[in-house]
């Protein structure tokens, strides 16, 4: 792969993945209201759900998706629920939980799932595959180095979200403020949402 293309391949890993999403923003509410070590449950399944995407969109799976409009809105339809399902219960919660409550309950395969029914996850797997990987001799040998430098970028980016919630912590257990807190993270899940049914 040509310098010039990675360093645009580079560019656009960090500008999707450290822009607020569905990811970072449940990666920041889990370790603000659980702690980090909860959290890094679903910091690694971000990473490992969103390669198995890019692999299957490698494959013609996302092309296939994107040619079927009732499957393309069932996902959609999937993931505009769970954001919102999540929403209501995370707008709720005004108290530190421990690690054995969960009110969120987001572990490892549910976040690998979530990566399924993100449509931002989706397009970006096929913006990638349509510029970096697909029509190139060297498919495969693109791919692996697609795969590590997104999984390294979703893995990162998921992390310093989580580190941010962990480190607001101790000072969102003062008075109402974890459920300001939670209440604004809700309210980005909601738009998250409603850009989904716009996208």
């Amino acid at each position: 792969m040509p310098p010039s293309e990675f360093t645009a391949l580079l560019l656009l890993a960090a500008s999707m993945s450290f822009s607020p999403g569905p990811n970072t923003t449940l990666s920041t509410a889990l370790a603000a209201n659980h702690g980090l070590r909860t959290a890094m449950r679903f910091v690694v399944a971000v990473p490992v759900g969103w390669c198995v995407l890019l692999v299957l969109s490698t494959l013609g799976v996302g092309a296939a998706v994107l040619a079927q409009p009732v499957l393309l809105l069932v996902i959609k339809a999937a993931g505009i629920a769970y954001l919102l399902w999540m929403a209501v219960r995370l707008s709720r919660n005004a108290r530190l939980a421990s690690a054995s409550e969960q009110p969120l309950q987001v572990g490892f395969w549910q976040g690998v799932g979530l990566q399924f029914v993100n449509i931002k996850a989706w397009l970006l797997a096929l913006a990638i595959v349509a510029n970096w990987i697909a029509g190139h001799e060297d498919l495969y040998p693109r791919l692996s180095v697609v795969l590590p430098v997104m999984a390294a970028y979703a893995f990162f980016s998921n992390l310093l979200y989580a580190c941010v919630g962990a480190l607001l912590r101790h000072w969102l257990a003062q008075g109402r403020r974890l459920l300001w807190f939670n209440r604004a993270m809700a309210a980005l899940l909601a738009l998250t949402a409603l850009w989904m049914m716009a996208a």
